[in-house]
Parts: structure tokens; C-alpha cells; sequence
């Protein structure tokens, strides 16, 4: 269930222009807590840097809602709350990792630094442990969509 989408889109150009502007990455972030969304959402920004485009957010709480808005593709990079109930998100990592072809990256959110080998089982190209700081998960974006 799609809990709320913050998307940009660009202004309908008249007849016979073209937009000049780009349409920004989309990211799907998953976490059953509120909180932990509007969390990351605020830590990375709306922009990874100034006159970039505007990151376009798709927010999910349950694990089947990834999977389907998955299978659709058209991501850049994909959120997953490790410590999600009922299904985390490095499960789900890994079953992202091992079905779609060519997957697009993955940011697992851990509960503690000391589950980086939990992370690296998942098949993550990233983790950022809790307490999430926000400049360390806003480089963590980042670095990913810039691969």
C-alpha cells in the first residue's frame, strides 16, 4: 500500500517548446514506520545538490508493495528499512537483488553498526546504521545515485 508519493513533475511545455528541465531520481523507500520515512526524506533533502533536479519519492509500508512497484521498474535506487516489521528490508534486499535483472541499487538502514555483515548478506550496496545521522545518509544517497 502506497502510503504517500512526493513526486515531481515538470511543467507541461507549450506547444512546440521543450521542457529544459530533467526529471529527478526516483526513489523507493521502504519502512512500516512513518517516522523512519519522513525521516530520510528530511535527512537527504529535496535535492542532492543546488540546481539539481528534484529527488522524486515514492514511500511504501508493506514489503509486497515494493515488490509490485519493483517488478514496474523505472528506479534509481531503492531505501529499505532494515528494522521493518513483519518483513525487513535486507530480506527483502536480497530477494530484490536475486530477481530483478540488473537491480538498481540498495540502501539498507540497519538497526546498528555492528549489522554490517547482516547487510552484506542482503546483497545491499550500501547500509547506514541507526541512529541514522542525516549527513551520512544524504553522502549515502548520493554516492549510490551517482554510480
Amino acid at each position: 500500500m502506497v502510503t504517500s508519493t512526493m513526486a515531481t513533475t515538470d511543467a507541461v511545455p507549450a506547444p512546440g517548446q521543450t521542457s529544459t528541465r530533467s526529471l529527478g531520481p526516483r526513489i523507493l523507500l521502504y519502512s512500516d514506520d512513518a517516522t523512519v520515512r519522513a525521516h530520510v526524506r528530511t535527512s537527504v533533502g529535496s535535492r542532492l545538490r543546488a540546481h539539481a533536479p528534484e529527488i522524486r519519492w515514492t514511500e511504501v509500508a508493506t514489503a509486497d508493495e515494493v515488490y509490485r512497484l519493483a517488478d514496474a521498474g523505472g528506479w534509481d535506487l531503492f531505501v529499505l528499512d532494515g528494522e521493518a516489521d513483519k518483513v525487513g528490508g535486507m530480506g527483502v534486499s536480497r530477494q530484490l537483488k536475486n530477481e530483478i535483472y540488473r537491480c538498481p541499487p540498495v540502501l539498507v538502514l540497519t538497526g546498528r553498526a555492528q549489522d554490517g555483515w547482516l547487510a552484506s548478506w542482503s546483497l545491499a550496496d550500501d547500509a547506514v546504521p541507526r541512529p541514522l545521522d542525516p549527513i551520512t545518509l544524504q553522502r549515502a544517497v548520493a554516492a549510490l545515485l551517482a554510480r
